[in-house]
């Protein structure tokens, strides 16, 4: 094939699907998972300091280091063999060991993390859990008896998966050791590799659990806030629906609550979604492992079914709730920016007919000082051409009043046309 120039992410995205291998693993044998998460905006979070934990660890067992850019790991240190991932918004950290433990959940596995090392953890524990592997006995009813002896039977869930590959039990309870406790007893012709992906899709189901979870302390926060937004929403609805004494403040209040509104869902909008997210990964995870019934006993699908998908739905209303009351909100606004909009408009036409009225008025009293001024301008008009004319009047023996009144027509009109000439010329 002749030369060509590869993309510069070709080989990091090919890469990237063989980025986090499923274990091997061997039956018997305990693994220990523990998911950390920072409190507080966990995806914004310094990842340098997942890094330099992990370091640490290492570093006790003599153990090499990640790639400075890594984003997973997989490493023996000491006895166990360790499997680092770093997610958006968690830690997770896998450890694995091989061979028959003295008893069932022994915790000597969890020696692997020393206490201060635990301590110095950047974030929080979000979930830890504790997985017996355990080569299947020939009856079922042994079975039964370890997983009646091992978990509480109000919330046990246990199915055969993968054709019968395994069976996998669990009651999803936290333990006075701090873990969520699970059994899988291994079909001895079951390989390592499927006995890894079983025990890593348990890990993933209590992580993605424990993540969508979540949501719910925000979904219940934000419905007793979203309780007294909606009464207050409701109240000023009801003043719309009347006459509104003062339209501004109630425009006013009815943005501030959209505003609060609108802060809410831009605080939550990201949890829900990654709840939305996480959920869908759950119940893929479990689809994947092809579960059937044991001896009738509740499966891990109906398990989440009945405890899981209740709080689900819970999220999801909180969320369209909340969406619901944003949009009516705004709609309420509109509606009343329009109402204010026809009261100015309103408004602005009595104003305009007042106008008129007295734009009418000055012109009738324009046009009636108009007649005074014709009258005013005539009278000294007269007045003056009587003084002119005088001494030619006295001469021809005409008084000075039958003067005055053969001058007065001929000024009057002059000076109505001279008036009226000008109003033209100014209209």
């Amino acid at each position: 094939m002749p030369p060509i120039d590869d993309h510069p992410l070709r080989y990091s995205l090919a890469n990237e699907l063989h980025a986090r291998p499923f274990p091997v693993l061997s039956s018997p044998g305990q693994a220990a998972f523990l998911a950390i998460k920072h409190p507080v905006d966990a995806a914004k979070r310094d990842r340098a300091l997942d890094r330099a934990h992990l370091i640490a660890l290492l570093d006790r067992h003599g153990a090499p280091h990640p790639p400075e850019d890594a984003t997973h790991y997989t490493g023996q240190i000491g006895k166990c063999h360790l499997k680092w991932e770093q997610h958006t918004e968690f830690v997770t950290y896998s450890a694995f060991l091989d061979g028959q433990a003295e008893r069932a959940f022994d915790p000597e596995i969890w020696e692997v993390f020393p206490e201060d090392w635990l301590a110095a953890a950047p974030g929080a524990r979000i979930t830890s859990a504790h997985i017996h592997i355990a080569n299947a006995p020939k009856s079922e009813a042994e079975i039964a008896k370890q997983i009646d002896r091992w978990f509480l039977p109000e919330s046990l869930a246990v199915s055969q998966v993968l054709d019968a590959a395994a069976v996998i039990a669990g009651d999803f309870r936290i333990t006075p050791q701090g873990h969520m406790n699970f059994a899988l007893f291994v079909n001895p012709k079951t390989g390592p590799r499927r006995i890894g992906r079983v025990v890593q899709r348990i890990c993933e189901i209590e992580t993605y659990k424990a993540m969508s979870m979540l949501g719910l302390p925000r979904a219940r926060a934000i419905s007793t806030r979203m309780g007294a937004m909606d009464r207050d929403l409701a109240a000023l609805l009801d003043d719309m629906a009347g006459d509104l004494a003062e339209p501004d403040a109630t425009l006013g209040k009815l943005l501030t609550i959209a505003a609060d509104l609108e802060n809410q869902m831009a605080r939550a909008s990201f949890r829900f979604g990654a709840t939305r997210a996480y959920e869908a990964l759950v119940h893929q995870r479990i689809e994947v492992l092809r579960e059937t019934r044991f001896q009738g006993r509740q499966t891990f699908a109906e398990f989440m079914m009945r405890r899981f998908d209740p709080t689900m739905r819970t999220v999801q209303a909180t969320e369209s709730r909340l969406q619901q009351i944003t949009e009516r909100a705004y709609r309420a606004g509109d509606l009343l920016r329009t109402r204010v909009d026809v009261d100015r408009s309103a408004q602005n036409q009595a104003l305009l007919e007042s106008m008129d009225k007295r734009a009418a008025l000055q012109l009738r009293l324009q046009k009636t000082v108009e007649g005074l001024s014709v009258v005013a301008i005539s009278y000294y008009a007269v007045n003056l051409m009587v003084y002119l004319t005088t001494p030619i009047a006295e001469q021809a023996g005409i008084s000075k009043t039958i003067l005055a009144s053969l001058l007065a027509l001929p000024v009057i009109a002059a000076v109505w046309l001279i008036v009226r000439a000008i109003r033209r010329k100014v209209d």
